[in-house]
């Protein structure tokens, strides 16, 4: 990541990317737009604590395909720091490590979705992470959010300026749990960069007898 500098504008895109698809590159891409930024971190987590027991494809494996997805896009990058990180991956972890890397100045845009969005009030320590990050939650156009358990959990101010930065667009049909239900079926599946599905076929993921964590690397040919 780049030095720290005073403004700088940072999207953080995060999830289990398992795999990444086009849906979470539209996503960042439509979130840069709206808000002007200057680079957008897609970050895969380690254990998110909501699917700590789900996950289909170990770390290395996802932080190399989003290398791989983003690799000719100036625009966006792969970022390993949940993956550096023992224990669940939390938010205002991340968070706090980002600031600490672009510095107190940067404004840090927390691109999410409208059902994430919906579940922030149960997120560990949210009013801290509140005060770290702009949240951008996508939204369909003209679907009001529901707020009441947003405003108990973080207050009306905060609620509000969540609400100023909604993210109008219409949702993708990228689904991660289709396409690893088309790969393990043996069929194409839609809406993944080719270069990804060579990389997911060349690393067995997704089918049956696939690889293990213990025989998969990152793209570099090491261990994040």
């Amino acid at each position: 990541m780049s030095e720290p500098t005073s403004r700088r504008r940072v999207g953080w895109l995060g999830g289990s990317f398992d795999p990444i698809h086009d849906g979470h590159l539209a996503l960042a891409h439509c979130a840069a737009k709206r808000f002007d930024l200057e680079q957008v971190l897609l970050i895969p987590a380690a254990r998110p604590p909501h699917k700590e027991h789900t996950l289909q494809a170990p770390p290395a494996d996802r932080l190399a395909l989003i290398q791989l997805a983003t690799a000719s896009d100036p625009l966006l990058s792969a970022c390993d720091l949940e993956l550096k990180r023992e224990g669940p991956s939390y938010s205002i972890h991340t968070a706090q490590e980002l600031r600490a890397e672009f510095g107190q100045e940067a404004q840090i845009f927390f691109i999410i979705g409208a059902d994430t969005l919906a579940d922030l009030p149960n997120w560990y320590r949210i009013s801290d992470l509140c005060n770290e990050v702009t949240f951008c939650a996508a939204a369909r156009p003209g679907t009001p959010l529901s707020s009441l358990p947003m405003e108990e959990a973080i207050g009306s101010a905060r609620m509000q300026h969540i609400q100023e930065h909604l993210l109008e667009m219409t949702p993708h049909p990228a689904s991660s749990t289709a396409i690893r239900t088309a790969i393990k079926q043996g069929l194409h599946p839609e809406h993944v960069p080719e270069i990804v599905l060579n990389e997911i076929a060349k690393r067995r993921l997704y089918s049956e007898g696939g690889a293990s964590s213990s025989e998969t690397t990152g793209i570099d040919g090491t261990k994040p």
